[in-house]
C-alpha cells in the first residue's frame, strides 16, 4: 500500500490581495509561512519517499517549510508540469476589479468553468492536460511501486489530479477547492485502487473528513 498527499500552498501574497496570481512568481506571506508549518506539524506522523513541487516559489517555500517539519530531507523533483493555471492576461489585476468591468458572470467563468480560457490564458481542462500525463508517467509508477508521495503545488493543478483520482467531473469541480495549506491523503492498494481520502487534520481539534473544503477567495 502506499498514499499521496497533495498540499496546496500556503497563502500568497496575492491571494492577500485578492489578485490573479497564475504564473506570477510571488512569495508567501507571513500567513502562508504558518499554513506551511501548520501542514508540516499535520504530517509529521508520514514518512515520505519523495516530493514534487512546481517550479513557483510559493510552492517551493511551502514545501521546504514542510520538510523541516517533519525532519525529513528526501529527494525534491521540480516542474513547471505542475505549475498553476496561467491566468494570462488576467495576472496581477484584482478580481473584484475584474467583475466591476467584465461582469460577475464572466468572473467566475473564467475562474471556475473546466474550459473557459482567460485572454492569453490557459483553462482548467488545459491544466489537466499537462498535470495527468505527468501524473500517468513521473508519479503513478512510483505509487504501484509502494512509495510515498508529497506533491505541494497549486489550487488548479491539484484540482486537475483531484478530478483524475476522485472521479470529479468537470461540472462538479467547479464547486470544489483545495485550501491553502490543507494536506489530502490518498491510500492506494498495490494494485493502485484508491483505497481511500480524506484530509489530514490534527485528531485532538477535529475529524476528518472527504468533503472538499471551499476556499474559493484564494484561488
Amino acid at each position: 500500500m502506499s498514499i499521496l498527499v497533495i498540499v496546496r500552498h500556503g497563502q500568497s501574497e496575492y491571494n492577500l490581495k485578492n489578485l490573479f496570481t497564475g504564473w506570477a512568481d510571488v512569495d508567501l506571506t507571513p500567513t502562508g509561512e504558518h499554513e506551511a508549518e501548520f501542514a508540516g506539524i499535520v504530517l509529521k506522523p508520514y514518512i515520505f519517499n519523495v516530493a514534487y513541487t512546481s517550479v513557483l516559489k510559493r510552492a517551493i517555500q511551502t514545501l521546504h517549510i514542510i520538510l523541516h517539519e517533519i525532519d525529513q530531507i528526501i529527494p525534491i523533483v521540480q516542474d513547471k508540469a505542475l505549475n498553476e493555471r496561467n491566468y494570462g492576461d488576467l495576472q496581477g489585476l484584482n478580481k473584484a476589479e475584474v467583475g466591476a468591468q467584465y461582469g460577475a458572470q464572466q468572473l467566475m467563468s473564467w475562474r471556475r468553468s473546466f474550459t473557459e480560457v482567460p485572454p492569453g490564458g490557459e483553462s482548467l481542462e488545459n491544466t489537466y492536460q499537462r498535470v495527468i500525463p505527468y501524473y500517468e508517467k513521473e508519479i503513478a509508477p512510483k505509487l504501484k511501486a509502494g512509495q510515498n508521495i508529497l506533491i505541494v503545488a497549486h489550487g488548479n493543478s491539484l484540482r486537475a489530479l483531484m478530478m483524475y483520482l476522485e472521479h470529479i467531473s468537470p461540472e462538479d469541480i467547479s464547486h470544489v477547492d483545495l485550501a491553502t495549506g490543507a494536506p489530502r491523503l490518498y491510500e492506494f492498494s498495490s494494485a493502485l485502487t484508491l483505497k481511500d481520502v480524506h484530509y489530514i487534520k490534527l485528531p485532538d481539534t477535529s475529524t476528518t473528513t472527504s468533503s472538499p473544503t471551499i476556499n474559493s477567495t484564494c484561488l
